[in-house]
């Protein structure tokens, strides 16, 4: 899609060089939503890739990823052996209806930031306890779960000049065991339900995504019976929370989101 109303496009080189929040700027990655749709809003486009962050890096203490970093950079990233939960990675990527062209270009901060409910990236960080490192436009940053980041769908809490800077993903997360599962009522459609688990030594955290306007984490301190997460469903997720599209009604995503939370539990039993 050609934007005929953006006139400049600045590439920053330091945190410095970013432009001040205006009417009209618009804050690019990968770009693959920016330019699938018209954008009479902006006439100035700012292309973080300018700043060179680390797509990936490794410590003791987790993963940090970059919000530059594309989906598929963080698919190929060489992890320890020992991070159990590193599949999770690419089961959440393929659930994306994207093609590998969007993949290859897609970033994760921008996957997340866009905020829809079956943003893949919002499903993975969701289940592995992901932290948003977000910068302010007055220098300063702060941090929250990605779970609290997402408020409805397409909307988030960031105000206007913040951008997300990355996202951390702690070790004893990625060492636990996890399962996922997807379903959309086409075979090529975009996600409906989108449902992942994850049981480690911190005990038992399922992700809801896609069903409802926004993410749910439901923690419990060991694998819960089938009668135990049933209750949990019903009684922490809202019944309005889910909603109805054209890809499907809000009780067919309850109900499937029930069904496949208990596959889940299951699989990881």
């Amino acid at each position: 899609m050609d934007l005929h109303s953006v006139d400049e496009v600045l590439v920053p080189r330091t945190r410095a060089e970013i432009p001040c929040a205006s009417a009209g700027i618009g804050f690019i990655g990968g770009g693959t939503w920016l330019y699938s749709e018209p954008q009479p809003h902006l006439t100035t486009l700012v292309d973080l890739s300018g700043l060179d962050w680390e797509a990936v890096e490794v410590s003791d203490q987790g993963i940090e990823i970059a919000a530059t970093c594309t989906i598929e950079e963080l698919c190929r990233a060489e992890l320890p052996a020992s991070w159990t939960a590193a599949p999770l990675f690419r089961q959440c990527a393929d659930a994306l209806l994207a093609s590998w062209k969007v993949l290859r270009y897609a970033t994760v901060g921008g996957n997340i930031a866009l905020s829809f409910p079956a943003g893949a990236m919002t499903t993975l960080c969701t289940a592995l306890d992901a932290d948003l490192t977000i910068w302010r436009p007055d220098g300063t940053e702060y941090s929250l779960p990605v779970v609290e980041f997402v408020i409805d769908d397409s909307r988030n809490i960031l105000c206007p000049g913040e951008i997300i800077r990355s996202i951390r993903i702690p070790a004893h997360a990625l060492t636990a065991r996890t399962a996922m599962r997807k379903l959309a009522q086409t075979s090529l459609g975009r996600s409906a339900v989108a449902v992942a688990g994850r049981c480690g030594a911190d005990g038992f955290t399922l992700a809801v995504t896609a069903a409802t306007r926004s993410p749910y984490a439901l923690k419990f301190d060991k694998l819960p019976d089938t009668a135990a997460l049933a209750n949990a469903l019903h009684n922490r997720i809202p019944e309005n929370a889910y909603f109805t599209d054209v890809h499907g009604t809000a009780p067919w995503r309850q109900a499937m989101a029930a069904l496949l939370a208990e596959e889940i539990r299951g699989e990881l039993e």
